[in-house]
């Protein structure tokens, strides 16, 4: 198209389908790299089309199994996959603590499948900005699914729904009770629950109760959780689970929630991204201004409370503006 605005160099081949550059513009974004930014702007008008699935739950359930047998359904489908899995960040480095294991099953030669492992930078919920541009970048280059997997550090992962259109919540046999579940705010995030490791004792009954919870009430969009039962060991299962997300998938479309709820993550990105820049500058401004100065000396005196100090910074230094 002749008006279309030409594409940087690393953009074209990571849209033609060089590997390399698309790694190199993974690697820049996840270093906060000024480089990436072009590369980022010139093809975002390209993404936002294809599905992409949230796998989170605790630690154990058995999520990157999970993910690589989807996987090889998938890709004996002939469907292309992106998968990112966010790791736990080093203290020490931010570096991905768990980014060296190697996580799925695939053939070295196979172009149609790429995996990604990413440190969760800090982020409460392990999804980073850093996470949702490297969605955006599988999706430029030509992959027709992406799979985020989250960290599970032994809390619910809501902040999963601000980067999927689908969120899967794995959980295992005996894991807790219904009680704990609805505790833990699942159905504030899950549009598909999986028992997985559904070869143990214990996996008929746990389906069961969550079915129950399920029937209680729908999500906010209308959607009312399906539930699943997997094994990646006898194996069984994955074509219901791959079946229920697609069963959502549709909804999203029929229903127009899609466009909804990408309003909403879109939102919640600004934001987030206000703030982060916000933090900086008000980190930077404590430290060198002499009027922000005394006002920390003051908080550190017990002068005057955290919140008070934020309130009137907020009034005084960027509400005005």
């Amino acid at each position: 198209m002749s008006g279309a605005p030409r594409l940087p160099p690393a953009a074209r081949s990571i849209v033609a389908g060089d590997r390399r550059a698309l790694a190199r513009a993974i690697t820049a974004v996840e270093n906060g790299d000024p480089a990436a930014r072009p590369v980022v702007r010139a093809l975002y008008p390209r993404t936002g089309h294809v599905p992409v699935i949230g796998l989170t739950g605790p630690l154990g359930v058995g999520k990157s199994s999970l993910l690589s047998a989807l996987i090889g359904r998938l890709r004996a489908a002939g469907r292309s996959v992106g998968a990112i899995a966010v790791d736990p960040s080093s203290p020490f480095s931010g570096g991905s603590v768990l980014g060296d294991r190697i996580r799925l099953e695939r053939r070295a030669d196979d172009d149609g499948v790429y995996f990604r492992s990413m440190a969760s930078r800090g982020e409460a919920g392990g999804i980073s900005a850093a996470t949702r541009e490297v969605a955006r970048l599988l999706e430029a280059a030509g992959f027709s699914l992406i799979f985020v997997e989250t960290v599970g550090s032994g809390q619910v992962d809501v902040a999963i729904r601000e980067v999927a259109t689908t969120s899967v919540v794995v959980l295992v046999p005996h894991l807790g009770d219904e009680v704990q579940t609805l505790k833990a705010g699942l159905f504030e995030i899950a549009d598909v629950f999986d028992v997985n490791k559904s070869d143990l004792p214990g996996a008929e009954r746990a389906a069961r109760d969550l079915s129950e919870l399920a029937s209680l009430g729908r999500s906010a969009d209308g959607w009312s959780p399906r539930i699943v039962r997997t094994s990646t060991t006898a194996p069984m299962g994955l074509d219901e689970l791959w079946a229920a997300i697609e069963a959502h998938e549709r909804f999203l479309d029929d229903s127009g929630a899609r466009a909804t709820g990408e309003r909403r993550r879109l939102a919640h990105e600004i934001a987030e991204r206000v703030r982060e820049r916000v933090g900086r500058d008000v980190v930077g401004r404590l430290q060198r201004d002499r009027e922000l100065r005394d006002l920390l000396d003051r908080v550190a005196a017990r002068g005057i409370d955290p919140a008070s100090a934020a309130d009137r910074l907020y009034r005084d230094r960027y509400r005005a503006r």
